[in-house]
């Protein structure tokens, strides 16, 4: 595994797993898809600039057009639903549900034809057996609509990361760039049709959160996720699903006083072992194709 690749998976693990938290602060001021899109046009903004000093090409109408495609899913479906379930369901338990991602994403793989290695099927069978204990703690006693709306961004968002592999896409940092602004522009549309009420004054802890969620979360965070997408296959790049959980309840019960259940120290154990499972498959793998 390249140093590169390690560092992508490390800010994917570690960044990702507190942005939950950090969702649940911004939508005690805004509402779920105004904070999504402000969130991603910002960071989008943010990182143009960069876009433009380094493009050495203009994208093609079609690379827009699938651009604009997988901010739908990625974005819209993925976390504009995952800010509406966040505020019925506590941060910790969001996270635990978004692990289950990787089995969203083995049955695109599978409907597309691909097949699975066999490391990469052991460690999806770890992580779920630790996914069904922490499914049994107090965490999940979640609203009916929560769990609607966590099952379709987990989806959405794993279709369009299969999804982009296989469509014509503009090379580096443009691909990210367009599909936050598409992506962010929607949610902002969205928010408008729904009838979401703006807020005229929003409180400190929103806007440092909202703040966290454009730099790390969305400018940073998700450059290294796309990157990862392009790289290597869906499953290692959504495994940050397995180490997110843990990350994110032990902040949930420091920051926000989240219970934890009994359970949730072991099935932590079983999640982090089905990522050692993984990375070490996908090492093992590399190095044979050197070879």
């Amino acid at each position: 595994m390249s140093p590169f690749i390690a560092l992508c998976l490390l800010i994917t693990y570690v960044v990702w797993g507190t942005t939950y938290l950090a969702i649940r602060f911004a939508l005690t001021d805004l509402p779920p898809f105004l904070m999504m899109g402000s969130r991603f046009v910002a960071a989008a903004l943010l990182l143009a600039p960069v876009v433009m000093l380094r493009q050495r090409e203009r994208p093609s109408a079609r690379q827009v057009r699938n651009c604009a495609v997988i901010g739908g899913f990625m974005l819209v479906g993925g976390m504009g639903m995952t800010a509406v379930a966040e505020q019925t369901i506590s941060s910790g338990a969001t996270t635990v549900m978004i692990a289950s991602m990787p089995l969203f994403s083995t049955l695109w793989t599978l409907l597309a034809g691909g097949r699975l290695r066999v490391y990469e099927m052991a460690a999806i069978g770890l992580g779920t057996v630790g996914i069904a204990v922490l499914f049994r703690g107090a965490e999940f006693q979640a609203s009916t609509v929560g769990v609607l709306a966590l099952t379709t961004a987990i989806a959405s968002w794993s279709f369009g990361s299969q999804l982009s592999k296989r469509l014509d896409m503009p090379k580096g940092m443009t691909a990210f760039v367009l599909e936050m602004t598409f992506g962010g522009v929607a949610l902002l549309l969205l928010s408008r049709i729904a009838g979401e009420t703006w807020p005229t004054h929003i409180g400190t802890h929103s806007a440092l959160a909202w703040g966290y969620l454009v730099v790390f979360g969305s400018a940073i965070a998700f450059t290294a996720y796309m990157a990862l997408v392009e790289r290597v296959s869906t499953v290692m790049a959504t495994s940050y699903v397995y180490v997110n959980p843990p990350i994110a309840l032990l902040m949930g019960a420091w920051l926000a006083d989240e219970r934890v259940a009994p359970q949730t120290l072991g099935a932590t154990g079983i999640i982090l072992a089905a990522v050692v499972v993984l990375t070490a498959g996908a090492t093992r793998a590399t190095r044979r194709a050197a070879a």
